[in-house]
């Protein structure tokens, strides 16, 4: 039996947006290896999914990931999901996948949904070259890496949270320029979805305590770039 890991994308938001592959294929494995595995049960509920999960965070220690890696290997196939979007992307999948190529596990992805590429698709700013930094650093090295986004000559991609939003702006403001186009994408998906593009000082001015809440992707565009 060939030993598997498949890595599933899951939805960043409206629970639609899952193929169905990644719906069969979390229905077909033995096990699933969730972030969250009270958010994930929401999911699992919407398809009528009876797959048992156990749990794999940032904090899962080595034991845990040997304890999926053992039990692929017993014969077992698992799947990988993250809270939303790809796994692997900003989240401690890769340590997973990590260890299972390092014992011939054979890694089969589920392509689906991601807020890094949601929202390039409907940015209209230059992303045929980009740079995606993730989530920035809290505090070591954050002011550093935002002032290197002052002369990329391609456009910089971020997530943020809703704690730190204000505080970016701000940070782009002083480091960047004002006048610096950006496209923020929040809530992508859901009910309240904005996809907002101007300047960084516009940004600034429009969102406030009412417009903040839920996770961001900002695109920082290249200072030679406008949306008039």
């Amino acid at each position: 039996m060939k030993m598997k890991l498949f890595i599933v994308a899951t939805p960043i938001g409206n629970l639609e947006d899952i193929t169905f592959r990644a719906v069969q294929t979390l229905k077909d494995v033995d096990f699933i290896a969730a972030e969250d595995t009270r958010q994930s049960k929401k999911l699992l509920d919407r398809y009528d999914i009876e797959t048992k999960m156990t749990s794999f965070h940032a904090q899962s220690g080595d034991a845990k990931t040997l304890q999926i890696i053992d039990r692929i290997k017993a014969g077992e196939t698992c799947a990988l999901i993250s809270d939303a979007g790809t796994p692997g992307i900003s989240d401690p999948g890769f340590r997973l996948t990590r260890a299972a190529t390092k014992q011939g596990i054979t890694i089969v992805p589920i392509p689906g949904p991601s807020a890094l590429t949601t929202l390039i698709s409907a940015a209209g700013f230059p992303t045929d070259k980009f740079t995606f930094h993730g989530f920035l650093p809290h505090k070591k090295g954050r002011q550093t890496l935002i002032k290197s986004f002052t002369e990329a000559a391609q456009s910089q991609i971020v997530y943020e949270s809703v704690h730190r939003f204000p505080k970016l702006l701000k940070e782009l403001q002083e480091h960047v320029g004002g006048q610096r186009m950006i496209c923020v994408g929040r809530e992508l998906t859901k009910m309240h979805e904005e996809i907002w593009r101007g300047s960084v000082d516009q940004a600034v001015a429009h969102f406030n305590k009412d417009n903040t809440k839920g996770e961001f992707v900002l695109i920082i565009a290249p200072e030679s770039f406008t949306i008039a």
